[in-house]
Order: C-alpha cells, then structure tokens, then sequence
C-alpha cells in the first residue's frame, strides 16, 4: 500500500513532487528547529487518485485517522472538543507555487459547543466568535460552493460605518446565525458540526480546486503540468486574531521588485492570514513590528536571515504571532521580477553563497527578453482606448498609419509610425520593419503579425477586437465613437495590450544598450553581462540569427550572433521586385524567362554580398526561394475585376499585360498555397531560377571572400529532389571556383522520417519547425488561432501553442530520427534550427537535448538564446550527476 500521509518530521524540501512545495518547505522548517505548528500533509499522489477515481484512495482515511490521533497527542487537545478545542487549518499546496489559486480553510473543529470552550480557555469571548464566522465563510464559499458575495454583504450590513476590528462578541455571533441561514438556504443542508466530517469535506475541496478555472488558467500561464496535482496539509490552528499581541504578515529576505537587500513584508493586528491576502485592512510595512514586539520581530530577522542561508535564495514567508509567541506558516523561494532575479543571483554569488553556475540556472531567458523590452514610464495619465491581446512585448509610440507603403514613407523621413491593421500578411513586411510597433483589430499570439513582430522585437497588441478598422478610409474607431485618423498619435503597451492615444513617454532599456554595445554603469546591467559571459562559456549549442538585410545581421553580430542560421529569400523578392516575379511568371520563351532571371540576378547578388560582409567571415546560411506562389501575385478577384472594367479597348499594354496576367493566375491558382507549388518544387518547375540565385550566392562570396557559405534547399521531401538541385548547384560552384556547403531544410514530416536517405546528399540539415509544425499538426499558424487554438488550451489539448513552443511528443520526435538518422549516415552532419522555436527557451533545451549544433532566432531573441543554451548544458549536467 502506498504512504499517503506524511508527519512534517517525515519530510523536507527536496519532495516536492510528493509533498508539494508547502508541505515540503513546513518540513524543511520543522527539520530546523523553527517554530512550525506541528501537523502532516496528504500527497500529490492521493489527489492525482481522487481526480482520476472520483474518490479517495484505499487506506487513506485510515492514515488520517492515524495522523490526527498523534496531533491531538502532542497538543493535548482533541479536534473538535468542547472544553478546549484542537482547531486544525486545511491548506493546498502544489509542487510550484500557485498563490491564491486554489483552497484553504482555517479554524476547522468549531461548532456551536466548541466555540464556548475556546472563548473558555482564550479567555476571549469576541476572538472566539469571530474564528466561528471566519470558517462558516470560509467552508461555505470553498467547500458548498455559496457565492462570496452573500457573506461579505452581510457582514458590511452588519458594520455599517464600522471596522471589523470593532464588532463586539455579541455581533460576531448573530453574524454567525446569520452565515448560518445563508449555508442553510443556498446549499439545502446546515453547516456541519462533526469536525471530522468538516476536515474531510476540506480537503476533499483541496482536491478539487486544482481543476478549478483559475487555477487551470494560471497553470497554462505559468506552463505548470496540468497531471501534478495538490497535496494538502492540515496544520495546527495558531492564531493572530487573539488582540493587539497578535497579528499575521508576509516578509520578503529581499525586495522581490528589484533585488535590493533588506526588510520587506507588510503586518497586520489582530488578523488572520486571509485578512491580508483580502486587503480589508491597511497593513503595516513589517518594520512597524519591531514597535509592536520587539522580540517577535527579532526573532523573525534571525530566522529570515537561517532560511535565505539555507535556501540560499530570497525566501518569501507568511507568519504569525500569537500573543507574543512567533509562528512559521510557510516559506518558499519567492517570486521575483526580472530585474530581481538577475540582481539577487550576482548579489548571491558575491555573499558565496552559490557560484556562477548555479547563477545561470537561478535566471530565465524569458525574464532576459523582459529587461530588454523599452517600457512605457509609469505615473502619466493616459487615455486608454481598448486593450488587446499583448502578442509582443515593448513600448511604442507613433503616428497611426493603415499600409504598408504609408509606413515606409514616413519613417524614412525620420518620423515613428504605428502600423494598424485588421490582420497582416507577408506584403506587410516592409511596413512591419519600418513601424515601430504593429496594431490589429483580428488575430492572436501567433498570428502573422505577433510571430513576425516577436521576431523582429517588435512590440505588438493583436486582437483588439473593440477597434472597427477602416483600411480605405484609413481610420479606426473605439467603441465610444473617438475616431484616429491616419497621422494621429498613438501608443501601443505590448506588456500588457492596453492601446493610448497620443504619446505615453518610453524608457529606453539599459540591457538593450548593452547588447548594442553601450555599457550603462548599473548594477542590472552588469549582472546581467557576468550572467551571460558564464552562459557563453559552457554552452554547448552555437547560436546564429535569422537575418535578410545586413541592417538585422550587423545587429544580430552586436547581440552575439555566430553566423545567420537562415537568409529567406523570398523577402528579397517583395516590393518592386515584384514586377519582375511577376515577369519570370508570364515568360512563355526560354528568352523571355532568362531575362527575367538576368534582371534579377544582380540584385540578388548585392544582396548577398551585404551579408557576407556584414558576417565577416562567420557562416551564413542562404535559403533558396521558399514562397508560397500566391505571394508574389496578385488577388485572383481583384485582377479578375480589373480585367472586365478594362473592357476590349485594342492596344491597352497595361490591359493585355493584366490579362496575360490573369490567365497566369488562374492556372497557378491553389486551394491550399502552403502546401503546393512552392520550395524545391518551384525551383524545379521554372528553370533556371535556382541556378540564378546560386550564381548570386557564389559571385557575392568570391568579391567578400567569404569561405563559410551555406546554400539550403526548402521543403525538399525527397532524396531526388535533393540530388537534381544539388548537381546544378555543384556546377555552377565548381565553375566559378567557390566552395559552400548545399544541405536541405526538414520540414516535411516525410523529409524526417528518410532522413537516412537525405542525408546522402545533404552536407547539413536545418529544422525548419514552424512548417514542420503546421505540416505535423495538419493546421495552418494563421487560420487556427480565433478557430479553435483557445478551445484546444482550455480543454488542455495544448498546455502551450505548438508555434511557441516546440511540440516534443510529434515535432520533436520527428527532429529526434531525423537527427539520429541522418547522422547515421553522414557521421558530423552539421545540424541546425531555423525555425523561430530557435529563440523559445524551452526548445533551446530540446534542441540541447537531441544534439543540434546551433539554434538560429530572429537578432533580437539571440541573447535569450545564448543564455538558454548555456542554462540547458549546465541543467543537463546537474541530471547527469544526480
């Protein structure tokens, strides 16, 4: 038979899987000889069976029984009793902190007999009847699920112009008939009065709030496994609601905003825990105690001061002084800012309390990608239009403009613009590189716009579906009738979605500046750089960028880059480029297309030598066109519309050129463009065209003198496909003397599953994860989001967004053979990711995990991706000794 219930002198801190972090963290203290109310905790595993059985597990009640006989033996008091009642506390606590998100009840074991023994042997008659109420609340919220609002409305009938603090005995106690009338008419039964039937139906209600909506929310958020479950743990009551020499609080070791040493907590008297936690008192900052009780204050400091040391972390605490006698209600590592966690992890490694590698594990990527956002400073009085979903953190401000073209314009005339739009789409790019930040009325985390934006570090709000968009009138309208008209200014808050009019001033990022090359003299920043020299040192993954201008690779070098992981070449092909896609489409002769081909081929290679260069030297991987062919033409309704108005009028160039070109897009018209004529396919079906951009590749490398070229072929499926670019390429290099590396992007599931294959004609494979997970999940990123994507998350299909996070069970085992196969056959296969899963932190770990040489993210993600390469080598090694 499994053991399901734990005395805290059976536990400690390293069985949180098992005990939660509170009731592990209680041991812990108990283990310390710290002033811990004695009690025991019930599992993890008796909640997982009570969720998955819909009933506690054999042996379980019997244990409890056990446990409670011992309590009531050590406090020479029985539950319940009523000369001198043992009162217990029923309390969640999952293996990660969840605060607020789940259940507790305190003061369990009062009825209509035992508060008379309290108040009896407190000598308080009014502590006694204001314990009673506080669990009728509690239980009755909690545990019969009666809405909250009944008993605080009748408590406030009760107070009228009053404090709590100044109702007397006798108003507590009609308070309590009063609760009781409420239990009665909202549950059908009355509040029970066998105290074992009370802590039963508690912890039965522990149980099931872990599935509760917030507590399934506030998971997802925090990306928490949703199979843990709670334990729970029932403590001896001790009480702060006893008068002036009571009281609870809440300390700090140190300030979890920004990391500084020192005393942080707020107090409160004649209180219990919950008190503090509603806010229906003003607290006192936790030094006032040393006024109110010096020796409890005194001994708080010196226990603070033996568990931040033996933690060795900034702990977080909750206490609790009964008439002048101290108690430890909890602690664990707590929470922190961003800011925080890098200040307190080298503030940590100075005190010698742990060393730099541990440092890096103590920090996130995503809290780093937090500190380089610019922010909007606090403090100003804004006019907030709506709020939308925050796809991409940031501060921006700027003029409101609705295309792309208008955005282009103005910012190159030194002026800052906001990009509004219903949605975006790859025609967009320019614009979205030109604007400061992006707005839209549809879409959500993963549209277009918020991958885009993410990985350009752009901030954007998607999804502001108060926002009527008006693209041809170019205006948008809130739902109060404010009209803003392209020019006006706006402000967009990516940290939070909320949408200004008129400019909100920004602060500027010191980490930013660094990354750039500046170096502001703060303690942030220069945590912050000896967090990431370490991480540099010990990671075992190279990090590239995704870079298309020499503008963003230039940058990705001044963020760390090692080289560009992926070069997409079709971004080069948009804007008035387009007329000559549109030229080499319509060609019907060889002679035709080869001046097409001619006309771009010089382009291309302007290109590509700006790359080399700006790389100086460093690998740069080049993408052949990947596009899907609709991109580059136009709409089959609008040219279908343009077409008939033109009428028949003989010897119209534009007219017929319209009409060549509408016949060009009605034969290459597709249902599902993703997934047809684009890749390796195109650069098949219209010759030449791979050739050319080789030429451009290989022409660029010889003027920059570029030895680490590396040509990657798209959306190969086959070995055959592979082999018949692969030739011409080879050619074409050898002719012109160049040598560059020719591999293929895995991005068709197929791809992956004959990678053995591949791999006799690939010198390097790319994991090109964002198709290979639209290709895996059979979904398109931009049509699923308001579709089904948060149905599938509230259902807990997905605990995270495939597209944010790689999907390790399918898309990773996919990358897993490809990898282990492909290297089977070509043993040193360079293998790399190009995907923007490249810049998530916790893909950086599987790709870690699986063996990849590089990951490759947008520029402004590679800092997050060299930390997390250099975390996931130390988390990794930490494993390997255990």
């Amino acid at each position: 038979m499994p053991k399901y219930v734990y005395d805290f002198t059976e536990g400690n801190k390293d069985l949180k899987d098992l005990l939660g972090g509170k009731g592990a963290n209680l041991a812990e203290m108990t283990n310390l000889d710290l002033p811990v109310p004695p009690g025991f905790t019930i599992t993890t595993e008796a909640c997982r069976h009570y969720l998955g059985h819909g009933g506690m597990p054999d042996g379980l009640d019997g244990e409890v029984a056990a446990h409670l006989a011992d309590l009531e033996s050590r406090m020479r008091k029985r539950l319940g009793d009523s000369d001198d009642p043992l009162l217990v506390s029923v309390r969640s606590g999952a293996k990660f902190s969840m605060p607020g998100m789940m259940e507790t009840v305190l003061n369990i074991g009062l009825n209509d007999d035992s508060v008379l023994g309290l108040a009896k042997q407190s000598g308080n008659e009014r502590f006694a009847w204001d314990s009673y109420r506080r669990l009728i609340q509690m239980f009755g919220k909690t545990v019969l699920d009666i809405d909250g609002d009944l008993f605080e409305r009748a408590i406030d009938e009760l107070k009228g112009d009053r404090e709590d603090t100044d109702l007397e005995a006798a108003d507590l106690q009609r308070l309590v008939e009063t609760y009781k009338g409420i239990v009665r008419s909202q549950s059908g039964r009355d509040f029970p009065t066998d105290p074992r039937e009370q802590m039963d139906l508690a912890i039965r209600a522990v149980f099931d709030s872990w599935n509760a909506p917030r507590a399934v929310l506030y998971r997802r958020q925090e990306r928490i496994p949703s199979g843990l479950g709670t334990a729970v743990n029932v403590v001896a009551m001790v009480f702060g609601n006893l008068g002036a020499d009571s009281g609870t609080g809440v300390a700090f070791t140190r300030d979890p905003g920004s990391g500084q040493r020192g005393v942080y907590g707020d107090y409160l008297q004649n209180a219990q825990g919950e008190d503090v936690v509603a806010g229906i008192r003003n607290t006192v900052p936790l030094q006032e105690l040393e006024k109110i009780d010096t020796a409890a204050y005194h001994e708080l400091l010196e226990i603070m001061a033996t568990l931040e040391g033996h933690y060795r972390d900034l702990c977080d605490i909750e206490f609790t002084v009964e008439r002048g006698k101290l108690w430890m209600l909890q602690t664990r590592v707590g929470k922190r800012t961003a800011e925080a966690a890098f200040r307190i992890a080298i503030q940590l490694v100075d005190e010698g309390l742990i060393g730099m590698a541990e440092a890096v594990t103590r920090v996130t990527g995503d809290q780093l990608a937090q500190l380089m956002f610019p922010r909007f400073a606090t403090g100003e009085d804004n006019r907030r239009l709506t709020t939308g979903m925050n796809a991409s953190p940031g501060a921006a401000v700027g003029k409101a403009v609705f295309t792309s073209a208008r955005a282009v314009e103005l910012a190159a005339r030194g002026e800052d613009v906001i990009l509004v739009r219903r949605e975006t789409n790859p025609d967009d790019l320019s614009g979205m590189i030109a604007a400061k930040g992006v707005l839209t009325s549809r879409g959500g985390k993963t549209s277009h716009a918020a991958v885009v934006a993410r990985g350009m570090g752009k901030t954007c709000v998607c999804g502001a579906e108060e926002l009527e968009v008006d693209v041809s009138a170019r205006r948008f309208t809130t739902p109060d009738g404010t009209v803003v008209e392209e020019g006006d200014v706006v402000s967009i808050d990516g940290g939070n979605g909320a949408v200004y009019l008129g400019e909100v001033p920004v602060v500027a990022s010191p980490v930013v500046e660094y990354f750039e090359g500046r170096r502001p003299e703060n303690e942030l920043v220069a945590a912050v750089d000896r967090i990431m020299a370490h991480a540099d040192s010990v990671r075992a993954l190279a990090v590239r960028a995704n870079a298309d201008t020499p503008e963003d690779a230039a940058r990705a070098r001044r963020f760390g880059a090692q080289g560009i992981g992926l070069c997409r070449t079709e971004h080069m092909f948009l804007g008035d480029r387009r007329r000559l896609v549109e030229d080499l489409i319509l060609a019907t002769t060889p002679e035709e297309r080869q001046a097409a081909l001619d006309a771009l081929e010089p382009l291309q290679t302007a290109d590509f030598t700006g790359l080399f260069e700006a790389m100086d030297g460093l690998p740069v991987t080049i993408r052949l066109i990947d596009p899907p062919l609709h991109e580059f033409l136009p709409d089959l309704t609008d040219l279908s519309v343009r077409v008939a108005l033109a009428g028949d009028r003989a010897g119209d160039e534009a007219r017929d050129k319209d009409r060549r070109l509408l016949e060009a897009v009605k034969r290459l018209h597709e249902q599902n463009p993703m997934l047809g004529l684009r890749g390796v396919r195109l650069g098949l079906a219209i010759p030449g065209l791979f050739a050319m951009q080789v030429r451009a590749i290989a022409t660029a490398a010889g003027r920059t003198g570029a030895r680490h070229a590396e040509i990657m072929i798209p959306l190969v499926g086959a070995v055959q496909e592979l082999e018949i670019v692969r030739e011409e390429a080879q050619a074409i290099l050898a002719e012109m003397g160049v040598d560059a590396l020719i591999g293929t992007m895995i991005e068709v599931p197929r791809a992956a599953l004959t990678a053995g294959q591949i791999a006799e004609a690939a010198q390097f494979f790319s994991f090109g994860t964002n198709d290979l997970t639209q290709m895996t999940w059979g979904f398109s990123r931009d049509d699923v989001e308001s579709a089904f994507f948060g149905k599938y998350l509230d259902l807990g299909i997905f605990g995270v967004s495939p597209f944010e996070s790689i999907d390790r069970d399918g898309v990773g085992r996919l990358m897993r053979i490809a990898a282990e196969e492909g290297r089977r056959t070509r043993p040193g296969l360079k293998l790399g990711i190009c995907g923007e899963h490249g810049g998530d932190p916790d893909s950086v770990h599987f790709c870690h995990e699986i063996g990849l040489d590089y990951v490759s993210c947008s520029p402004f993600r590679v800092p997050v991706a060299r930390l997390e390469a250099g975390r996931a080598t130390l988390v990794s090694s930490e494993s390997d000794t255990r």
